[in-house]
């Protein structure tokens, strides 16, 4: 026999014994129980992964609208993305947690300050063996859960920030965030995932469609309303003047990004990685979360043409992004084509709803309104179609989350706008923020190309 034929042989004679003696001396039933501390470890690790994948949204967000916006813009477009992303990270933390999840009496949880690792937790770093049952206990570590919370708090910050591109102030816009992620958002998550009123009547929303893309979706509307529109984006005879993307490669790659982001905000939120059951639900949540996207961009490109009269790369794009959103109040159905009927809608009703903004003339640069608010509420509704949900609990959640973040976001959208003012000046939307505010140009060796609207309106004067 060749010798390395031989060596082989011997080699898979060897494994093959190992095996078996291992199957011999353990017992089947030992073999099939995970252990109480390998679930919380395998709970815990699968918060912080999955947590890190959703950060990763804030990439996308920042890839999305920094493309959208005009070259002058694009600077602010990425202070403003960090920024929101560390307000929320400090406001969570400072109060916004305790809000939604700490004793809630059915309307908002502990209004204590400061959040940290169980007594337990601690008493176990500082070498208390005996503190390890009861810490494994809870199933997974306590900051994990916190950090995996919190980046979806981000989420719902980054919504606004695209809507607003372009003329909002970057302080007033940083004011309004604080609030939105210290309080608005938490009180909508006590509401829901923290044992609340809606909860206890049966809403679901399993990642969040209305939770965080609706409340963001709302909490923009009211931005868009109270701000307005960029100057010149609707001519005085009311018809919309074209503002393409900047870059459309990074618009691209930041849907991309999102698309893979959430695999980790709707697979994380399964909230447990200690068995087969939860392995196989993840995987069912994974797929269906990828087919609703799929079939949100197919739907609205598809019907991009008789709304907007051309095949529209935008609204496929956000076409995806809407499906994405659409599914995610109910990625954990197990018939997989109920996923494709939910995303190819949500991606009509998106594209109906951009043509919609239009029409009110309400400025949204990058489609947040209606690929996160519309797309959001009907996935919430979608849940009664295949994940037995009841369509009065869900629509009274939808209504009601809608009429509190809308009514507390416009209200102080316009306590900013008579305080410290909402809107940069005409000069300062003229020459572009990143000159204006930041000093600082994020691509110094393009050459501006004049508009030729205001070189028309120079022309005439």
């Amino acid at each position: 026999m060749n010798p390395i034929i031989d060596r082989a042989v011997r080699r898979v004679g060897q494994g093959l014994f190992w095996a078996a003696l291992l199957l011999v001396a353990v017992p089947g039933e030992a073999a099939a129980a995970v252990p109480a501390e390998s679930q919380f470890v395998f709970n815990t690790f699968s918060f912080l992964v999955w947590g890190a994948l959703v950060m990763w949204m804030c990439a996308g967000f920042t890839m999305l609208e920094s493309g959208s916006v005009r070259t002058k813009n694009a600077s602010v477009i990425c202070l403003k993305n960090i920024g929101l992303y560390s307000i929320a990270g400090l406001a969570f933390y400072f109060i916004g947690y305790n809000l939604m999840y700490v004793d809630v009496s059915g309307w908002i949880g502990t209004v204590t300050f400061l959040y940290g690792p169980s007594g337990d937790e601690m008493a176990l770093l500082d070498g208390d063996e005996g503190a390890t049952e009861a810490v494994v206990s809870n199933g997974y570590s306590v900051m994990s859960d916190w950090f995996f919370q919190m980046v979806f708090v981000a989420t719902a910050a980054s919504i606004v920030s695209g809507a607003l591109a372009e003329r909002v102030k970057l302080w007033s816009f940083f004011a309004f965030i604080t609030v939105l992620t210290a309080i608005i958002y938490p009180i909508v998550g006590a509401w829901t995932w923290g044992g609340g009123w809606l909860s206890d009547m049966g809403f679901q929303d399993f990642a969040g469609s209305t939770i965080v893309h609706s409340t963001g979706g709302w909490a923009a509307l009211a931005g868009t309303i109270v701000v307005g529109a960029r100057r010149g984006k609707f001519r005085a005879d009311g018809s919309v003047k074209s503002t393409p993307p900047s870059n459309v490669p990074v618009v691209t790659l930041g849907v991309f990004i999102l698309w893979l982001g959430w695999f980790g905000f709707n697979g994380g939120s399964q909230l447990a990685l200690g068995g087969a059951v939860d392995a196989v639900a993840m995987s069912n949540v994974l797929v269906n979360t990828n087919l609703a996207a799929a079939a949100g961009v197919m739907a609205a490109i598809s019907t991009a043409r008789p709304i907007f009269g051309r095949v529209d790369l935008l609204a496929g794009l956000n076409g995806a992004i809407a499906g994405l959103v659409a599914i995610t109040a109910g990625p954990d159905m197990v018939d997989h084509y109920w996923a494709i009927i939910i995303g190819a809608v949500g991606g009509v009703v998106c594209t109906v709803g951009m043509k919609v903004m239009e029409i009110l003339k309400l400025d949204d640069v990058v489609g947040a309104v209606p690929a996160h608010l519309v797309a959001g509420a009907w996935g919430t509704l979608a849940v009664c179609i295949a994940g037995g949900g009841d369509f009065g609990v869900q629509l009274l959640g939808v209504l009601a989350i809608g009429v509190f973040v809308f009514a507390v976001s416009l209200a102080f959208w316009f306590l900013l706008q008579k305080t410290v003012g909402v809107r940069v000046s005409e000069t300062v939307e003229e020459i572009g923020q990143d000159s204006a505010e930041l000093g600082i140009e994020a691509y110094p060796e393009f050459v501006v190309m004049p508009d030729a609207d205001d070189m028309e309106e120079l022309r005439r004067s």
